[in-house]
């Protein structure tokens, strides 16, 4: 894992990628407690669709931990290696253009895993 600050590659240290699977851990909850309620209290097929939310949440997390940046410090400029809270300015705007470049990537990403995460479930003969 990389320590130090990498234009458009890595803007998060060990704290900050921790907290990212904790959101992931948080989605994954979310989803089954969503799947499950939906399932139990036979609900119409389409809403399951709601599932979507709960899908983006964990694959913002997941996605921002294995990339090791964080999706609103790459859109605000900013990054953080040292204790939880602590950010630092990008100084360089080319950084700054890099860093959001991968952010609005990493969201599309993760919308992208939500909408399969649904489009599974919205197709299971349950």
């Amino acid at each position: 894992m990389s320590s130090e600050y990498i234009a458009g590659a890595c803007n998060i240290g060990k704290g900050e990628v921790r907290r990212r699977q904790f959101v992931a851990l948080i989605g994954i909850f979310l989803i089954a407690t969503s799947a499950t309620t939906l399932l139990a209290t036979d609900q119409v097929r389409s809403a399951r669709i709601s599932i979507f939310l709960p899908a983006m949440i964990f694959s913002v997390g997941f996605i921002q931990s294995r990339k090791k940046f964080c999706l609103a410090y790459g859109l605000a400029g900013t990054f953080n290696f040292g204790k939880l809270g602590s950010i630092t300015k990008v100084q360089s705007a080319e950084d700054r253009k890099a860093d959001r470049k991968t952010a609005i990537s990493i969201l599309a990403q993760a919308a992208f895993l939500a909408a399969v995460i649904t489009a599974v479930f919205f197709a299971l003969p349950l």
